[in-house]
């Protein structure tokens, strides 16, 4: 096969198969949500992310082929069952939609600032502006519909002030200061997804056979319902409103649609990425010292969850090896 006149980069290469793997999921989960999803404005938003992932595989699996590189195996009709009965309700499907975007517009930007070669900057170009407009679509019919979970809306001092004392940054009994727009916005949106991903454990949990994996997920719903209980009491002391979790409604089947390699990868690439992203930005932007602590035993305990999650995948031969240079070390 004919090489590109300019190899891939390392990070380009990274980039790609990554993405592969997340289109790949993403197609499969929204073939089995097409045949289980009776509103027909969610189908709409369903099958224009099916459409867009099944692009996404084909243009992706021409770079592989430009390179002489092999295409990752990803998932299979093996982890889908499309025929299997309804697991979740119409509105949790919405909300599965949401949270894909939002994951994507975190990977794709940082893919695109990366590249170098220009085709695969259009690529990323072009996988970013479709994924800008699937959440914009997702977002109008979740408000129309009235199941988006806003942040709060609070009365903020209208003033430029300097902050005059180290005060500030902490928090006690003697020295409080009221929770700044930063600081509530990120607490809020971490809330919000933790709902998601408790449910998603819970789902997950009954759907799987495999009792070391039905540990697993009911020990991830335990970790991120400690987060939740953990966050809300710093809005609760602050007397500040936050949404009731979504309309998370699941069906009990006798057969799963998912396989277990394919339930144990949404938890370790979208769930956990994503947790990482969100506690990561909440980090860079909190000054309070009370909610950084939290933050960072927040971030611990997942950093030990989702280590305990990787060594699961690899010891039971799901874990897919990325692009590997040449071992370069002289004997």
């Amino acid at each position: 096969m004919h090489k590109s006149e300019v190899p891939l980069t390392s990070t380009e290469l990274s980039n790609i198969w990554a993405a592969y793997l997340m289109s790949n999921l993403i197609m499969k989960l929204t073939e089995y949500f097409s045949t289980t999803t009776d509103d027909e404005d969610i189908k709409i938003i369903v099958e224009k992310m099916f459409n867009a992932s099944q692009q996404n595989i084909e243009k992706l699996t021409t770079f592989f082929m430009k390179e002489d590189f092999p295409t990752p195996i990803g998932f299979t009709e093996r982890d889908v069952v499309k025929e299997a009965s309804k697991v979740f309700s119409d509105t949790f499907i919405l909300y599965f939609c949401h949270d894909i975007t939002l994951l994507a517009l975190t990977t794709y930007p940082s893919a695109l600032s990366d590249c170098t070669r220009k085709d695969t900057r259009n690529y990323f170009h072009t996988a970013l502006e479709t994924t800008i407009q699937l959440q914009d679509e997702t977002v109008e019919l979740m408000l129309e519909k009235g199941i988006y979970l806003k942040p709060p809306q609070l009365t903020f001092e209208k003033k430029v002030e300097f902050v005059d004392s180290k005060k500030y940054l902490s928090k006690s009994l003697s020295e409080a200061r009221a929770l700044n727009a930063a600081e509530i916005a990120n607490i809020t949106r971490i809330i919000h997804r933790a709902y998601f991903s408790k449910m998603i454990f819970v789902t997950f949990n009954k759907l799987s056979n495999d009792e070391e994996l039905k540990k697993h997920f009911g020990k991830g719903r335990d970790v991120i319902e400690s987060t939740i209980d953990s966050l809300k009491e710093v809005l609760e002391e602050e007397n500040v409103p936050i949404s009731a979790s979504g309309d998370y409604q699941i069906f009990d089947v006798e057969v799963s649609p998912f396989s277990d390699k394919l339930m144990l990868y949404f938890v370790n690439a979208c769930l956990g990425m994503f947790c990482f992203t969100m506690i990561g930005q909440a980090l860079n932007t909190t000054l309070r010292s009370d909610i950084i602590l939290k933050l960072t035993n927040i971030n611990n305990k997942m950093k030990k969850y989702y280590g305990e999650s990787l060594f699961l995948t690899i010891n039971k031969d799901w874990f897919e090896q990325p692009p590997q240079a040449v071992d370069r070390k002289l004997e």
